[in-house]
């Protein structure tokens, strides 16, 4: 460049805008996602991709480290000849398989003499080789609660199927109740050998078990032959090891909650401290076992005894073993009869703190009560001229179905809170709600209902959509009007004779049902929720329990009105998720010093003479074992249950709301009558109204899930603070007691919520007789002028979705004219929906009683009246 020159900054010099922002970009955040850090830095630094590695190593490491120290403490409990024996339940699958032969070849593989072994009840083996002990449960072919009650209780579960004999359906209920139920760690084993198998083809049997037991359990990767004679004798062997050496699987429902094992029952006449009340049958229990479970045993907490009932706890005294030496092969009788002088008390019962067998609330009969006038009152009024007298003071506003006044009577209607006047005119006023339906299930009010009931409100509706010149237009015609018009059709009143014709072509729907049960089910699938009016009865009367809705899930509804005496004895929980978690932190954080591994005596007050004979009787003989499983605070208390439930696949009988069903929750075992509903939104949220349809009749399995209601004792569930998770099955008795009862659906506890209201519907149809545009006159949906007046004020609707309105009675049969938003086809089908709020039945608690006649006896809701129901 030439000195002195000027040159100028070049003004036409492009500067890009960098590629790379400061924010993360969409690829970068997805590689987050995945789980890929991010090198952006510098992707080329040998330090960051050595300092990654490091970070991976030691981040494996610790995992590594934290699963084995939970294995060893998960163990730790089992460790050594005289710690606490791993519980293993024998179930035989096949009438051929003999359970203390699985045990015997089990006990020969470790060189352990099984002479003492019993054909069924409790039996401890002690696996010096592994250095732990196994007490067994041998169970008999074909003894379906007590399989129930011992896997409950078990580590381990050991399936004994046959080479030559298939599964039957027993067995078949029996895997299906279990898996609905929660099963531990699953053994699975060939447990015979028939002589007209070939060796050769035994690996192929195994193989075809194998695919049979790992629909119902997945996890299982083999089936051990443990028949004399096969081919393979290390599988004896590898059964016991698998036994021995592993982990048992966690029962989710279980976690949290300690439970025994029943070793030895004894009953002490009197009180703990040697008194006996006079006249009195009572006394205390003892029972001895060593605790499980992850929360220590908490005296002043309810005890649940499966199959018995809930007690409360005296005491709780120690009862260890003495020490056995470690000789090879020594086994020992399941019952032990502990040293008196070696027990100690380890805690005693707070009469201040401890909980209360209370259950049920009393309900206050004279809350809310109201002076009705007597009959004769009634059957004097006040006429005009006594108005001079002060005799018969009036009543109050509101306290009387009808306010007497001078020379007049009128009506009071009781608004429900949150309600409209448009919709509270359809709130009936009744009683308790009878416990037994007509033949299609709905309820007839008395006589009583239907005096203070009254006629139905009959102002006329707001018209969404409608002109006003249209409706003043339909509003004014006349007969006269009708008659000139070309284009109106004028009503004809037809006679009784040719009226009764019309209707019973009308009503004609042949089918084919094997079935009464079946062709309702069916119906109530094709038609849903339409019922035909009665023509004896008045519809204000047959259906005066019921109310119209505009939209059943967002109308609103009280949930405290006229509810049944039921809802008195029932314990409302405001929070629930809230009142769980705190429950379940006063239980982990319980000072109690019975800890798991602990072999210690119960005493339980207050035992009835009766269900003790029972107990030491079913002890001795060795019929089925005793479980005790310690109960939450508040666990007692009846409340109002919801479970989500599917059907069984296998069950394809009709299942009707309120059909007795035996309930298996938990630990728990109760005969209840639940409704359903339907599961509304993800989760069965409540919505805007917390308002659920009815069904009268539980979905097949190919359907959504659906909510079963019924009053039970609460229950908290799932391991941990999260909740949930406890599993339910619904099983209905079956007449021969040698087979299983049928196993009707299954599913899981949802919440206990109270103000959950589960609404029946029922729609009542009508015929398009004659359509004219929008305004179509319409019959067969009521009988009676009287009827329609009553049920003016409630929405229309057609199948094609057309809304509408009565809007004037026609004639004296029932017919009336109806405007709707838009055409109407002739083919249409007009509808009315109505809709009442449906309760379960009261429980009763569940006794295996095998009687001849098979009547299930529930308690009446809110009375002593026991009602007996055939199954």
């Amino acid at each position: 460049m030439v000195e002195g020159q000027h040159h100028h900054r070049s003004t036409l010099k492009q500067k890009n805008k960098p590629f790379k922002s400061k924010h993360s970009s969409k690829s970068e955040l997805k590689d987050k996602s995945k789980g890929k850090q991010s090198q952006k830095t510098n992707p080329h630094s040998n330090a960051a991709v050595a300092q990654l590695r490091v970070d991976r190593k030691n981040a494996a490491k610790q995992a590594q480290l934290r699963k084995r120290q939970e294995l060893v403490n998960a163990t730790r409990l089992f460790n050594g000849i005289d710690g606490t024996p791993r519980i293993v339940t024998v179930v035989p699958l096949t009438s051929d398989v003999n359970a203390r032969n699985v045990v015997c070849a089990l006990a020969k593989a470790l060189d352990v003499d099984s002479e003492s072994c019993p054909e069924k009840g409790l039996w401890k083996m002690q696996a010096s080789r592994f250095k732990t002990s196994l007490q067994f449960i041998i169970l008999p072919h074909r003894d379906f609660y007590s399989t129930l009650d011992s896997c409950k209780a078990a580590d381990y579960v050991v399936f004994a199927m046959s080479d030559s004999v298939e599964v039957d359906t027993w067995g078949d209920t029996l895997l299906r109740t279990l898996q609905a139920q929660g099963l531990p760690s699953v053994v699975s084993c060939i447990a015979n050998s028939s002589s007209q198998i070939n060796q050769k083809d035994r690996p192929s049997i195994a193989k075809s078990l194998l695919s049979f037991i790992s629909y119902f359990v997945p996890s299982q990767t083999r089936v051990f032959d443990l028949a004399p004679g096969a081919s393979s004798s290390s599988d004896c062997l590898s059964a016991v090891r698998a036994l021995c050496e592993g982990r048992p699987n966690d029962v989710r429902w279980r976690e949290g909650r300690p439970w025994i094992l029943a070793e030895n029952v004894e009953f002490v006449k009197g009180t703990s401290s040697g008194q006996v009340a006079e006249g009195s049958s009572n006394g205390t229990l003892n029972v001895t076992g060593t605790v499980r479970g992850s929360v220590p045993l908490d005296v002043n907490r309810l005890i649940h005894i499966v199959g018995v009932g809930d007690y409360r706890v005296d005491k709780i005294l120690s009862a260890t073993l003495p020490q056995t030496s470690s000789g090879k092969g020594k086994a020992t009788a399941g019952m032990d009869i502990d040293n008196a002088s070696q027990a100690a008390v380890l805690a005693e019962a707070d009469q201040e703190d401890a909980d209360s067998l209370v259950s049920t609330n009393e309900p206050d009969d004279m809350a809310g009560e109201q002076t009705w006038p007597t009959e004769e009152e009634m059957s004097h009024p006040v006429n005009q001229e006594d108005n001079n007298d002060k005799s018969l003071p009036d009543a109050s506003a509101g306290t009387t179905p009808k306010s007497i006044q001078r020379g007049k009577s009128t009506k009071v209607k009781r608004k429900s809170h949150g309600l409209g006047d448009y919709m509270a005119s359809w709130i009936v006023e009744s009683d308790e709600e009878d416990e037994d339906g007509d033949e299609d299930g709905e309820d007839r009010p008395t006589e009583d209902d239907i005096n203070m009931n009254g006629i139905g409100n009959s102002e006329e509706p707001a018209h969404d959509g409608v002109d006003d010149d249209d409706m003043d237009e339909e509003m004014s015609i006349d007969a006269s009007a009708a008659k000139s018009s070309g284009k109106r059709v004028a009503f004809e009143d037809l006679d009784e004779e040719e009226e009764a014709e019309q209707l019973k072509a009308w009503l004609a729907r042949p089918r084919a049902h094997t079935s009464e049960e079946e062709k309702e089910e069916r119906d109530d699938a094709e038609f849903p929720d339409e019922i035909d009016t009665p023509r004896d009865i008045p519809a204000r009367e047959r259906f005066a329990r019921y109310r119209g809705l505009r939209s059943l899930r967002t109308s609103p509804w009280d949930p405290y009105e006229n509810l049944p005496k039921d809802y008195g004895r029932v314990f409302a929980l405001e929070d629930w998720r809230k009142v769980e978690r705190a429950v379940k932190r006063r239980a982990f954080e319980s000072p109690s010093p019975i800890s798991a591994g602990g072999r210690v005596t119960i005493v339980l007050r207050d035992f009835s003479e009766t269900d003790a004979a029972s107990l030491i009787e079913a002890a001795k003989s060795d019929a089925k074992p005793i479980v005790l499983f310690g109960l939450f605070e508040h666990e007692h208390k009846m409340t109002v249950l919801n479970f989500t439930v599917q059907r069984n696949t296998e069950y394809n009988e009709p299942v009707k709301s309120k059909d007795p069903m035996i309930l298996c929750y938990g630990p728990r075992r109760l005969r209840v009558g639940p409704i359903y509903s339907q599961l509304t939104r993800s989760g069965g949220g409540k919505g805007a109204n917390n308002v659920h349809k009815f069904e009268r009749w539980l979905r097949h399995a190919n359907s959504a899930a659906s909510v079963a209601t019924t009053y039970a004792p609460v229950c908290f569930g799932g391991g941990g603070f999260g909740g949930g998770g406890v599993p339910c099955s619904l099983l209905r008795e079956n007449i021969n007691d040698e087979q299983a009862p049928f196993l009707v659906a299954m599913g899981a506890f949802l919440n206990a919520d109270t103000t959950r209201i589960v609404a029946k519907r029922i729609l009542l149809t009508g015929h398009p007789f004659k359509v004219h545009k929008k305004t179509a006159t319409v019959r067969y949906m009521f009988f009676n002028p009287d009827d329609v007046s009553y049920f003016k004020p409630i929405q229309l609707h057609t199948k094609y979705g057309r809304t509408g309105h009565i809007r004037a009675s026609l004639g004296t049969h029932g017919y009336y004219k109806a405007h709707f938003d838009g055409p109407i086809n002739q083919m249409d089908t007009v509808c009315m929906a109505l809709y009442k709020r449906v309760y379960p039945r009261w429980p009763s608690a569940w006794r295996e009683n095998k009687t001849e006649s098979r009547r299930t006896e529930v308690v009446a809701a809110g009375t002593d009246e026991v009602v007996a129901m055939e199954e």
